[in-house]
């Protein structure tokens, strides 16, 4: 997937338009950001990213509040909307690109493997979208990223 057409699009798009971009990612570990600076030129657009893989470290690092994560969980359309508000802010890109979920195997917060949450952050405001994905562990990871690229490029190029 590193060198996935839509994402070269997204980079072409957005330096076109003079637009940046930043990233916090949970259930993809980085994986956003790895597609982004997998190409060319990318860093005109791509200002950054967050790995927030615990709790804790979405307290810290994102702002996200406890009392937030004790009452929805970190795999919530809110936890993924305050993740990409706070990391849109830290880095002042134009947009931003959350994700959370659990990739299994197994359950999480007592949710099932599959179960992901995407955020895009702009100053137009916030979307969420809730996924429910199958497959094991890389499987759900991959199309956890196949699918934030995918909403993101429909917000950017409608």
């Amino acid at each position: 997937m590193p060198n996935n057409p839509d994402v070269a699009t997204i980079v072409r798009v957005m330096k076109r338009r003079g637009l940046t971009l930043s990233t916090a990612e949970s259930i993809t570990g980085g994986g956003l950001g790895e597609l982004f600076t997998s190409i060319s030129g990318a860093s005109a657009v791509y200002q950054g990213g967050i790995i927030t893989y615990s709790d804790v470290s979405k307290t810290k690092f994102l702002g996200v509040l406890k009392k937030t994560l004790n009452k929805y969980t970190a795999v919530s359309e809110e936890v993924a909307i305050a993740m990409a508000q706070s990391v849109r802010a830290q880095f002042k890109t134009d947009y931003s690109i959350s994700t959370t979920g659990v990739a299994g195997p197994g359950r999480a917060y007592d949710q099932k493997a599959g179960t992901v949450w995407i955020a895009i952050d702009s100053r137009a405001g916030t979307s969420a979208v809730a996924l429910a994905l199958t497959g094991d562990r890389a499987e759900i990871r991959h199309a956890t990223l196949e699918s934030a690229i995918a909403t993101f490029s429909r917000i950017l190029i409608p």
